[in-house]
């Protein structure tokens, strides 16, 4: 295979193919014209099948539509179909997807009712075998996703490059007039070794429709680079993400601005955020964050949104910041039930403002919007509901009455999920 220039330009790609990962009644769609997917990877010992089903329940219903579980060894091979088990008596649904590495060729075919139990499984070509061993491992895996009508991704690191596909690209590329740079090598050798495995898959007897790709990084830069490169030369389904996005807001900050630019681009199907929780940290935040970035780029909804100032010197209380945290939490805190009972709920805007100067006009512009007393107002708080001051709140249960305002407007605004039923029977 020729070497192919690295272009840096923006670009529009068309609708990828569409892979759904299935469970039951519940289908994941990936890919074509459809919403871009969330889905998250737990980080509990697999074989511990009461701990993963927990923390699997917790991802869920904090949004997850998709859930990643290691499968490294036989102890936690065996425990899948019991943590599926666990998961349908407590009503949780999601999709599963093992992700293997080393020795999965083994463990699939060893333990098939894992390989049952999972809805998709993700495979790191870098990581199936050396030599010989390699296309055979990597055949039998893709074997057994026929057999069992398993979605697959094929998930390319460049920390775990195919050594041996590396040293080809290198020697293509010391054949050059014009070699290039040690980086575009690197970016070649991840989009090929992910496009000839997808086709050596389908050789296999994989369906083109079963395939999702990664060729994940951990730098922003090289993340834009190498997925408009891959978008561009394939039309499978495209997994985003960086190996390691980091803590905090550092983790925070990479993975929006890598993702954000890819997605205006029409780049990506599902993400996943992959941030260092801190010690005890709760994993669900990788979803919020997920989410957060799809929905203030406007590509879809998930909880209505929280409009709140920064605050300056006009703001020296805290009771606004306060307020904005407690509404935000308690928005997402019911949207497991209000997505069910109160269809169209994610697309209401709360404004908690925090003094005259912008407060009455960001409330007006709000569903619901309350304009708190700035340092030396008067201590009283209006309260807008679509575009219309209904009540003055003072007190000390402005907090209170507040959100039994936002409640009542969830509840007298979207129609309960029986009664749409209903009316359009």
């Amino acid at each position: 295979m020729s070497l192919n220039c690295i272009p840096s330009g923006p670009l529009d790609r068309r609708p990828s193919r569409k892979a759904v990962i299935r469970y039951g009644a519940r289908e994941v769609a990936v890919g074509g014209s459809g919403a871009v997917v969330v889905q998250s990877m737990t980080n509990t010992d697999t074989a511990d099948a009461i701990g993963t089903a927990i923390q699997i329940r917790d991802l869920a219903r904090a949004g997850s539509e998709l859930v990643r579980i290691t499968v490294n060894n036989p102890e936690s091979a065996a425990a899948v179909p019991a943590i599926r088990e666990q998961l349908d008596r407590m009503g949780v649904d999601v999709p599963l997807i093992g992700d293997f590495h080393y020795n999965g060729h083994k463990l699939l075919a060893d333990f098939p009712e894992c390989a049952q139990a999972l809805s998709k499984y993700r495979i790191n070509p870098g990581n199936v075998g050396q030599g010989a061993k390699r296309d055979t491992q990597f055949a039998q895996m893709i074997e057994i996703a026929c057999r069992y009508d398993k979605p697959v991704r094929i998930g390319v690191n460049w920390g775990s490059l195919d050594q041996a596909l590396l040293a080809r690209i290198m020697d293509e590329n010391a054949q050059r007039a014009e070699p290039w740079s040690a980086q575009a090598v690197m970016y070649e050798a991840l989009i090929t070794s992910a496009i000839e495995n997808a086709l050596r898959a389908e050789e296999v007897g994989l369906g083109g429709d079963k395939i999702i790709l990664s060729c994940k990084v951990s730098g922003v830069q090289d993340l834009i680079a190498v997925y408009r490169e891959l978008a561009r030369r394939c039309d499978y389904p495209l997994h985003l993400g960086l190996t390691e996005a980091g803590m905090g807001s550092k983790g925070i900050v990479a993975s929006t601005a890598a993702l954000s630019v890819l997605l205006q681009e029409g780049i990506g199907d599902t993400i996943r955020i992959s941030l260092t929780p801190e010690p005890g940290g709760d994993r669900t935040k990788e979803i919020v964050v997920a989410q957060e970035i799809l929905q203030t780029m406007g590509l879809r909804k998930f909880a209505p949104m929280v409009i709140a100032c920064p605050g300056c010197g006009r703001t020296t209380s805290t009771v606004f910041q306060e307020l904005a945290d407690r509404i935000q939490t308690y928005l997402r805190d019911q949207m497991p039930v209000w997505k069910k009972q109160y269809p169209g709920v994610e697309n209401m805007n709360v404004a908690v403002m925090g003094c005259i100067v912008n407060g009455p006009g960001e409330s007006k512009h709000a569903n619901i919007g309350i304009s708190l007393p700035g340092t030396g107002e008067s201590p009283a708080a209006p309260v807008f509901v679509d575009g219309q001051k209904t009540v003055t709140l003072r007190g000390e249960r402005i907090a209170e009455e507040f959100q039994q305002i936002v409640l009542d407007y969830v509840q007298s605004h979207y129609a309960p999920a029986r009664q749409t039923e209903e009316a359009t029977a």
